[in-house]
């Protein structure tokens, strides 16, 4: 039986590989094999302080996605070091929260991320990363983001 759950992320996939934002690649293998969690290769955009650099993203999606946002994480050995990604790989940016909407998709979500990443002006963590680091809940979702200067 197939869940309206799976045909939107199969759809969502299929849109990835054939139409990738630039600088984005899913692990197509992988996402195939389980279909709740993907892995996506991000570049760091040409002109920006994160040129050449290659990121890893984790996709987790729930059985309420697209309802639900999917739960989104920097996972690997780069973090990008930005003033909304804390070290532990959590990204404060609220489509993936609160300005979600099942409109959204993975798609504009990379979309999303590469643009936060591109419009950088300075490679710093958030002020209050190591305390956030020690205290945050494993699910970025669960923590209440208060955003400011977005």
């Amino acid at each position: 039986l197939v869940t309206f759950l799976q045909r939107r992320l199969q759809k969502e996939l299929m849109s990835l590989m054939k139409e990738p934002p630039p600088g984005v690649t899913v692990d197509a293998e992988g996402a195939g094999q389980n279909l709740t969690q993907w892995i996506i290769n991000m570049e760091g955009a040409q002109g920006t302080l994160y040129e050449g650099e290659q990121f890893q993203l984790q996709f987790k999606f729930s059985s309420k996605y697209p309802f639900d946002s999917p739960e989104v994480t920097f996972i690997g050995p780069n973090i990008p070091v930005h003033p909304h990604v804390y070290s532990n790989g959590h990204i404060c940016l609220s489509i993936l929260t609160e300005d979600w909407s099942p409109a959204l998709s993975v798609q504009s979500v990379c979309l999303s991320i590469v643009s936060m990443l591109s419009s950088c002006k300075e490679k710093k963590r958030p002020p209050d990363n190591s305390f956030y680091v020690k205290t945050c809940n494993k699910n970025p979702k669960k923590t209440k983001w208060w955003y400011h200067g977005m």
